[in-house]
């Protein structure tokens, strides 16, 4: 059930019964020959495809995260840690004034992971208050996925182009990147980490067989879904 195709009259009759929610976090930044969208676009349905039998409302993906790093690649936008952990608060807020309790973050960005003290503040501030903070992408068995298909994958690379991610009349580069030095990604501003990672492909080949990035989305899907309707108790 996404939030974009309700109206309230139908997610007031859902919290009869149910007080469970999708909220995906996603970022707007380069991936290469990807779409600037790919961590919104792929939290979100991820979240959407995991709630859709369940009939758990899913909210639009927050495009925007924490991505200072990126900078470099037009296109691209950040907030302010101290931005995003208030916005990640009220949103949360309006989601208990609204009478949701349980919350599943699906996080499709990384660089997000430092708000999740958030999520904490608010279940202490909150009774009643549960929430889940999922990167979808590297939950064990999505990642053991990942490790089956191919170990040699990171950002911008095969494990995030889908056909929902992909751009038409794009052409791929037809090889297999090697990893960037991770190590140094850590000491440099913008401008550096451009030059460091060139086209913004951490490593890997650009594209693999529909085949299994299906299986890789499958995977996910499931994983996901068992984190929606496991015990919440």
């Amino acid at each position: 059930m996404r939030i974009t195709d309700s109206n309230w009259f139908e997610i007031e009759e859902y919290l009869r019964t149910d007080d469970r929610c999708v909220l995906p976090l996603g970022s707007t930044e380069q991936h290469a020959y990807l779409s600037l969208s790919v961590d919104s676009i792929l939290s979100e349905k991820v979240g959407a495809d995991a709630a859709e039998p369940l009939g758990v409302p899913v909210f639009p993906a927050v495009p925007y995260g924490l991505t200072p790093y990126f900078m470099g690649f037009p296109g691209s936008v950040t907030l302010k840690l101290s931005t995003y952990a208030a916005l990640v608060r009220d949103i949360l807020d309006s989601l208990y004034a609204t009478g949701f309790r349980r919350v599943l973050i699906v996080n499709g960005h990384g660089g997000n992971s430092p708000v999740q003290p958030v999520t904490m503040e608010w279940m202490e501030a909150n009774p009643g208050a549960r929430c889940r903070f999922h990167d979808w992408w590297r939950a064990p068995k999505t990642w053991a996925c990942v490790q089956e298909i191919d170990p040699v994958a990171s950002h911008a690379s095969w494990m995030e182009n889908f056909p929902w991610t992909r751009l038409p009349g794009r052409d791929l580069p037809d090889e297999q990147k090697p990893f960037v030095p991770f190590d140094k990604l850590r000491d440099r501003n913008a401008a550096a980490v451009r030059e460091l990672i060139g086209d913004g492909n951490y490593g890997g080949v650009y594209q693999k067989p529909d085949a299994d990035t299906d299986r890789l989305w499958s995977t996910a899907v499931e994983e996901t879904r068992e984190l929606l309707e496991g015990d919440w108790a």
